[in-house]
């Protein structure tokens, strides 16, 4: 099977493991998980790195509100499921309070800079809403002002790239995670990335960001001489041609 197909198969035997052993714990049967055992496929981790063309490219012809939630999702670096959560009242103390879905780890990310300018254009924009949501559906009046849900941010992220000419495979949602992480580890560190991740330590980090872009290097250092200029009429293995 191909990769889609090998990780669709190790998925449906997670989802009868689960129930199987949900029936055990219920009381329908006393039988061994037939799960057990079974070899799953091997899935290669994604290794994509949205560059900044990309990244303009849909957030100019997205919806206000999916350009919002693309522009929070860079700033603070965490999970779609995380960002789509954020209520206003995580708002507080000067910053924006996180506790991840998967790790229940906590994190809290300073209001400053454009992170402070995109949330204050957020709630301006969003007006005087029923309900808590940071993130409201700001288009048709079907949805106009419901909280932002997944399926309204993959339909929004569909259309925008289709509309952008960017692919699905060189650019998903989940993506900025990765590239503020890749970003924030070249400004500033990887011990500053790993802290906007939420990870327990670097080598987390490490194995997360590197792969996606490659490590910046500096070249060879020069001991050999070399020396640009002009000159024409050099052979290829001339010692003492300059380039």
């Amino acid at each position: 099977a191909g990769q889609g197909g090998g990780v669709r198969a190790n998925r449906e035997v997670a989802l009868f493991s689960h129930i199987f052993n949900k029936a055990r714990e219920w009381g329908y049967t006393d039988q061994a998980n037939p799960c057990r055992g079974v070899s799953r496929n091997k899935e290669a981790g994604r290794n994509v790195y949205v560059d900044d063309a990309d990244f303009w490219a849909v957030y100019a012809v997205a919806e206000r509100h999916i350009q919002f939630v693309m522009l929070v999702a860079y700033l603070i670096g965490q999970r779609v499921a995380d960002c789509l959560k954020i209520k206003i009242t995580d708002i507080k103390d000067g910053a924006l309070w996180i506790e991840q879905n998967k790790v229940a780890s906590k994190v809290r990310i300073k209001l400053a800079g454009a992170l402070a300018d995109v949330v204050a254009q957020i709630l301006q924009e969003r007006g005087n809403q029923k309900h808590n949501a940071l993130f409201v559906h700001l288009g048709t009046a079907r949805h106009n002002g419901q909280p932002l849900t997944y399926s309204m941010l993959r339909g929004g992220m569909d259309r925008a790239r289709e509309a952008a000419g960017v692919k699905k495979d060189d650019f998903q949602f989940r993506d900025l995670r990765a590239k503020a992480a890749t970003d924030k580890d070249e400004a500033l560190g990887i011990e500053a990335a790993r802290a906007l991740l939420g990870h327990k330590n670097q080598s987390m980090t490490v194995e997360y960001v590197r792969h996606r872009k490659g490590k910046l290097v500096a070249p060879t250092v020069d001991v050999i001489g070399v020396e640009l200029t002009a000159k024409k009429g050099c052979r290829a293995g001339e010692k003492k041609c300059k380039m």
